[in-house]
């Protein structure tokens, strides 16, 4: 899938499936998801443009399935890498070190998610984004166990702490994307923004 990205499901481990994802990412990243056509993934994935239609309904299914794999992917690895640790600041900065990571190691990948995605009228107005709902649960149970722990303030809404701190990162990412000079490396960007989150929610009594 052009991300480093162990195969686990029946789908990505059909060949000819995966050439077209792969394709799909190249084109979108490239062309953007709105001046692409299924004729122009089919050509770089080096198959006929009927072929996708086996596997995908339209254009707009095949960029929710890049999304729901890339997800999937990263919560899988982020609840086992979390897992390994105690401490709920650890377990943040873990989190965010990891998305923003990702986004450094698989750049065409980032930019579909990031930019293209929000092109798609089905994925805005009509998926329900359950994979996005995991993700900010991640975050939420994090800042929970922190607010067991005394570590973080108590007096805020979880839910909306953990769509803040997704904006942040989203944010940053986006902002590192664009930049046609990098002026900084990720891991700064990473480093910096998660001492603003919890200089933000650290408990000081």
């Amino acid at each position: 899938m052009n991300l480093n990205f162990p195969i686990s499901d029946k789908k990505l481990s059909n060949p000819k499936y995966q050439r077209i994802v792969d394709a799909a990412i190249k084109v979108f990243s490239k062309k953007g998801f709105y001046n692409s056509k299924v004729s122009d993934v089919a050509k770089v994935a080096e198959v006929a443009d009927g072929t996708i239609y086996l596997y995908f309904k339209n254009k707009d299914d095949l960029l929710i399935s890049i999304f729901e794999h890339s997800m999937d992917y990263f919560l899988g690895h982020a609840r086992e890498e979390l897992s390994k640790l105690t401490c709920p600041v650890e377990k943040l900065k873990k989190f965010i070190l990891m998305h923003l990571r990702l986004v450094q190691k698989n750049q065409n990948l980032a930019t579909v998610l990031q930019l293209e995605l929000r092109s798609s009228h089905k994925f805005m107005k009509e998926y329900r984004a359950e994979k996005f709902m995991e993700y900010l649960q991640v975050v939420e149970d994090v800042i929970k166990e922190g607010q067991e722990q005394n570590l973080f303030k108590t007096n805020f809404n979880d839910h909306i702490a953990s769509r803040a701190i997704f904006g942040a990162i989203d944010e940053m990412a986006l902002e590192w994307l664009l930049m046609k000079n990098k002026r900084y490396d990720i891991e700064e960007a990473a480093e910096q923004l998660i001492s603003l989150i919890y200089d933000g929610i650290k408990n000081n009594d």
